[in-house]
C-alpha cells in the first residue's frame, strides 16, 4: 500500500491520499539490529498485516546500527544488510555509530542503495552549510503528516574516531558537537513550518550518559516540539518512558534492545502516542520479499562460514547470564584468546583488544570461521605499534575509568597484567610478560603492541594515536584469530582458554 509522499528539507511534494479519519497510524520501529537478518521478514510481515487489515496507516523506521555486528554484515562490508533492507520499504533511516565502521565513503555508498530516506539532523562534511542527509523527512499518513527526524550520538566521534579522518589525518566529517541539541531543535521547527502534523524522533543517542555528557533523555529535557522518541544506542528494552521535555511537557520514549529481540510498535490515535514492545519470537507473519532476500544472503554466506576450523569443549564467552557485555567491564576468555593470537602473528611484546571490537561469543563444541567472524565481526587490520611504558598505562587507565560499568574501550590485553581500582579510577601494578614471569612496566622504555586499527586510530581516547606504526599486517582481525586457532592451537581450545588467565585484576578502593 502507497503511503503517499515525503518531504526533505529540499523537496516536499504531495499526493491525493484518501482520509480514513477512524484510522489510527502505527509506526513500527527497530533499533540496533545488528545483523540479526531474520527480523526483517518479520518486521516488514507485520507492517503488511496491518495494512490488509485496513485498521491502520502503517509505516516502518529504523533507528541505527544495522550495518555491522555479526556474520552477514562482516563478510560483505555491510552489502548483504542492504539487500536485504531494501525490501523491507523503509519510511525513514537514522544512522547509528556503527554505520561508520567500514568507513564514511562505505557508508555513503551503501546508503544510497538502501531505497529509502536516510535522515540525519548532525552528521556533516566538515565546512558544508548543510548535512550530508536531509535532517528529516515526511510522509502522509491518511490525512495526517508525520515527520520523522534523525539524529546520532555525537559520542561516535570518539567510538568510531578514525572514521572521521581522511587519508592525511585531516578531520573530515564532524556530528556538530557543540551544536548538537540546537540542530536537533531547528530540525524540529523545520518540520512543523513544513507542515508536520506530528513530529517523531528517530534517534540513536541512548540512555545512558556517555562520556560527552549525551544521552536521550538530556536531549529531550534541552527540546520542544517533539511528541516521541524512538531510540537506540543503549540497547536497551523500554517498552515505555517519559521525560519532561524544555516547555515541561511528558515526552514518551522507547527502545527495541538489540539484534530484533523485540519489534517496536507506536500508535498514534486522537494525538496521543502509545509505546510497546512485542517479541519477534511471537510475530507470525512474515514478507515473502524479504524472507527470500534473507534466505538468499543465508546460501552466499554459508559456503564462507560453515568450514570448521578448531573445536572447544567449552564456550568462549563475552556475555554473563544476564546478557550483559561484560567483556567490556572485566577480563573474558574471549578476549584472552583473541589478543593472544594478535601478539603471536605479529610478534609483538604486548596486545590489546578493545571489548567493544568482541560482538558475539562462541558456543562449546565445532568453531567455524563463521563463528569467529560473529566474534570479531569488524573490518580491522592488526598493526604492531611503539609505545612507552608511561603512554601504555595511561592508555590502560583512562579506558578502565568507567570500570565496573561496561565501556566499549574497555581493555582485553595478552602479554600484560594490571589492576583497576574502581573508586580512584586508577591502574597500578602493570606488568610486562618477560619468558614465563611477569616484571613491572618500565614507564621510560618502548614496547612493542599489537593492536586493531580501532586502537591505532584513535582508541584509548587518542593516547596511542601518534605512536610510530612498527608493522601492519594485511589480514583482519577475525582472520587472526581464526589462524591462531587452527595453526597455532591446532585446532583444538584444550584446555587453555577455559576459563580468564588472571590477567585483569579489579579492586573496589
Amino acid at each position: 500500500m502507497a503511503l503517499g509522499s515525503c518531504a526533505s528539507l529540499k523537496q516536499r511534494q504531495t499526493s491525493s491520499v484518501p482520509k480514513h479519519d477512524n484510522k489510527s497510524i502505527v509506526i513500527l520501529y527497530e533499533n540496533d539490529a545488528h545483523c540479526g537478518i531474520d527480523g526483517y521478514a518479520k518486521l516488514a510481515g507485520l507492517r503488511d498485516a496491518i495494512n490488509q487489515s485496513d485498521t491502520a496507516w502503517a509505516a516502518v523506521v529504523c533507528c541505527g546500527d544495522f550495518l555491522q555486528g555479526g556474520t552477514s554484515g562482516a563478510i560483505s562490508r555491510g552489502q548483504y544488510i542492504v539487500d536485504i533492507m531494501q525490501r523491507v520499504g523503509y519510511q525513514a533511516i537514522t544512522l547509528g555509530n556503527h554505520e561508520f565502521d567500514y568507513g564514511v565513503p562505505r557508508m555513503k555508498e551503501l546508503l544510497s542503495k538502501v531505497k529509502a530516506p536516510v535522515v540525519c539532523a548532525n552528521f556533516y562534511d566538515v565546512g558544508a552549510p548543510k548535512p550530508y542527509f536531509p535532517a528529516y523527512v515526511i510522509h502522509q499518513l491518511g490525512d495526517k503528516r508525520v515527520a520523522f527526524v534523525g539524529v546520532v550520538t555525537p559520542e561516535t566521534m570518539i567510538l568510531e574516531n578514525y572514521a572521521f579522518y581522511d587519508d592525511h589525518d585531516r578531520l573530515a566529517y564532524t556530528l556538530k558537537r557543540e551544536e548538537f541539541y540546537s540542530l536537533v531543535q531547528q530540525a524540529v521547527d523545520e518540520a512543523r513550518q513544513a507542515g508536520a502534523d506530528y513530529v517523531v524522533l528517530i534517534s540513536h543517542v541512548g540512555e545512558e550518559t556517555q562520556s560527552m555528557g549525551f544521552d536521550s533523555h538530556r536531549m529531550i529535557a534541552a527540546t520542544k516540539g517533539i511528541d516521541v522518541v524512538l531510540d537506540g544506542h543503549s540497547h536497551s528494552v523500554i517498552p515505555h518512558d517519559e521525560v519532561a521535555n524544555s516547555d515541561g511537557h511528558s515526552i514518551g520514549i522507547s527502545q527495541t534492545g538489540t539484534k530484533f529481540a523485540y519489534v517496536g510498535k507506536l500508535l498514534i490515535k486522537d494525538r496521543r502516542f502509545t509505546t510497546m514492545l512485542m517479541p519477534s519470537s511471537d510475530i507470525p507473519y512474515e514478507n515473502p520479499q524479504v524472507k527470500a532476500a534473507t534466505d538468499s544472503v543465508k546460501t552466499l554466506m554459508n559456503e564462507t562460514v560453515s568450514r570448521v576450523i578448531c573445536r572447544s569443549s567449552y564456550p568462549l564467552e563475552i556475555t554473563d547470564e544476564r546478557d550483559i557485555f561484560v567483556v567490556r567491564c572485566r577480563e573474558t576468555n574471549a578476549g584472552d584468546l583473541a589478543t593472544d593470537a594478535y601478539r603471536q602473528l605479529m610478534g609483538a611484546e604486548i596486545a590489546l583488544e578493545n571489548g567493544g571490537g568482541l560482538r558475539n561469543g562462541i558456543a562449546a563444541g565445532p568453531i567455524t570461521y563463521g563463528d569467529v567472524t560473529a566474534l570479531s565481526p569488524y573490518d580491522q587490520q592488526v598493526y604492531m605499534i611503539e609505545a612507552t611504558g608511561a603512554k601504555i598505562v595511561e592508555a590502560l587507565r583512562v579506558s578502565t575509568a568507567q570500570t565496573p560499568a561496561p565501556d566499549g574501550n574497555f581493555p582485553q590485553c595478552s602479554g600484560l597484567k594490571y589492576t583497576i581500582h574502581t573508586a580512584s579510577h586508577s591502574v597500578s601494578n602493570v606488568m610486562v610478560l618477560r619468558g614465563d614471569r611477569y616484571e613491572p612496566i618500565d614507564p621510560a622504555k618502548t614496547y612493542t603492541v599489537a593492536l586493531t586499527a580501532y586502537y591505532k586510530g584513535g582508541g584509548f581516547n587518542n593516547v596511542l594515536k601518534d605512536c610510530r606504526v612498527r608493522k601492519a599486517s594485511s589480514a583482519l582481525s577475525r582472520d587472526v584469530i581464526a589462524q591462531y586457532m587452527e595453526e597455532q592451537l591446532g585446532g583444538d581450545l584444550g584446555n587453555a582458554y577455559a576459563k580468564p588467565q588472571g590477567r585483569i585484576t579489579i579492586v573496589e578502593d
